[in-house]
């Protein structure tokens, strides 16, 4: 069986503890990840200190030489990258090679790290005194990344967080860890130094040490909102800078005048790619009226009906399996809550399986109505293929959906209504928002993050937050007084001989 382990500088030792890779395809087991702890972390902080200060007084432009030729490597390994990211996460190889390049898109902009680290500078701000500032790295930062986009999200961290100076201690999920350390070899052959970047693969102690470690002053976190919350209060009490991004439930509102056939097409691929396994994924369509809801779940069925679920490798396969079969189960037990606490089944995933492939952890597309807002399964994230409609009378309460929700990750609303676009994109109670776009992540220029309980800390990921983040600013004030030091006010240029 095929044995992953650490990327750390040095010699590693023998794993005690192991977690189990599955092929969410077939539904076997075929890898085993070595779990580490915190002395094991200990060495890797170690190494990344020694390595760090260099790195830190290596000019951007060499810096920036580095994010070029990695970006390189990684685009000539896309495929196999991306066929070794499937295997283990079970999202589609297009799927997979979109995973990647929206990670590119970071490495990309932090290729521009020497015009974006520049200072501010205010000449004569008094007598005869400059004000002027730089950006300085913090030293060691860490992340901690999700199983959902094990390409994206690290080189969302890693990427800027050594673009401006920093080494890096990567911490991602053991349920598909091989990518991030493939990652991590294209770095240090793009002329990183060795242990400037480095992985750790662990679970829960292995994320405690991360935080509690003193030499780690920054930690980045995607993945559930219980979890980003307890790292973001457990490491904010240490002083530590802390962003740590959560779940979501992410609402799409359908006005009467939409372009319906647009909006099922998108709604379908929000709903079910990736299997729903993301966090920007549309899980909620809210239509506006009686009159629109019948014609969207009109349209939505045959939709619905029509997407092809298969293995991660087939190239027809509108999604593939669900990462492990604990998931799956989870997602099907959300399906039959929903239906207890009377929302209409309409389309009913559960019990799906893929002939050739029973052991597979698929879960078929479910569509369901008269979803409420007093539902469990409408306020928690189901993180499946799954698509509910909550009905709305009006716009009003269908901006309130949204807006109340624990969750304030993206939403988007469907219109030809210029006004109607512009009032709800003002007044939602959401970080992200879309219009007639379904799943608004924003480009690697700008920034990303949600509101409550999907975001906590101040600073969005990557763009200009992103090297806010991971640098402090330093502000220096200087006055350069007259004469030679004698006392004199003469002005003398110094000279040569």
């Amino acid at each position: 069986m095929r044995q992953i382990d650490h990327f750390i500088l040095g010699e590693t030792p023998p794993a005690t503890r192991k977690h189990q890779v599955w092929n969410p395809s077939t539904g076997e087991v075929q890898a085993e990840v070595a779990l580490g702890d915190a002395a094991l972390l200990a060495r890797a902080v170690e190494s990344a200190k020694r390595v760090q200060p260099q790195w830190a007084v290596t000019n951007p432009q060499r810096r920036a030489r580095v994010m070029f030729a990695f970006k390189a490597l990684v685009e000539a390994e896309m495929q196999s990258l991306a066929e070794l990211l499937s295997s283990e996460h079970g999202k589609t190889i297009a799927d997979a090679k979109g995973d990647i390049q929206r990670g590119l898109e970071v490495i990309e902009y932090a290729c521009g790290i020497p015009q974006i680290m520049k200072g501010e500078y205010t000449h004569g701000a008094g007598p005869g005194i400059d004000v002027y500032s730089w950006r300085q790295p913090l030293g060691v930062g860490a992340g901690i990344t999700p199983f959902n986009f094990p390409a994206m999200i690290p080189m969302w961290m890693f990427g800027m967080a050594c673009a401006a100076g920093n080494a890096f201690i990567l911490k991602p999920s053991e349920r598909d860890p091989s990518v991030p350390v493939r990652l991590a070899e294209l770095f240090l052959k793009a002329g990183a130094p060795e242990g400037l970047l480095q992985v750790v693969h662990g679970d829960k102690e292995m994320v405690d040490a991360i935080i509690d470690h003193p030499d780690i002053p920054a930690i980045s976190f995607v993945g559930s909102s219980d979890i980003a919350h307890y790292i973001y209060a457990r490491g904010s009490a240490l002083g530590k800078r802390v962003q740590a991004f959560g779940g979501a439930k992410n609402h799409g509102i359908v006005m009467p005048d939409a372009d319906m056939d647009q909006v099922v097409s998108d709604l379908v691929g929000a709903a079910y790619g990736s299997a729903g396994e993301r966090c920007m994924a549309l899980p909620v369509v809210v239509p506006v009226g009686a009159e629109t809801a019948e014609r969207l779940k009109e349209l939505l069925i045959p939709a619905i009906h029509a997407l092809r679920i298969g293995v991660s490798s087939d190239p027809d396969a509108h999604y593939g399996p669900v990462v492990t079969p604990e998931h799956k189960a989870r997602i099907e037990q959300w399906i039959t809550t929903a239906e207890q606490e009377g929302a209409e089944i309409v389309i009913d995933g559960r019990g799906f399986t893929l002939q050739g492939h029973e052991k597979g952890f698929f879960v078929g597309p479910t569509l369901i109505d008269r979803v409420t807002p007093q539902m469990k399964s409408y306020q928690e994230e189901i993180f499946g293929p799954v698509l509910q409609i909550v009905r709305a009378a009006d716009f009003e309460e269908a901006l309130r959906l949204p807006s109340q929700h624990q969750y304030g990750n993206g939403v988007a609303i469907f219109t030809r209504n210029g006004h109607a676009a512009r009032e709800f994109a003002a007044r939602v109670n959401v970080g992200m928002v879309g219009i007639n776009v379904p799943i608004p992540v924003p480009v690697a220029y700008h920034s990303f993050g949600g509101w409550k309980r999907s975001g906590f800390g101040d600073i969005d990921q990557y763009g200009v937050e992103g090297m806010r983040f991971w640098t402090k600013s330093k502000k220096i004030t200087q006055r350069w007084p007259d004469g030679g030091g004698d006392g004199s006010n003469a002005f003398v240029i110094p000279t040569m001989g």
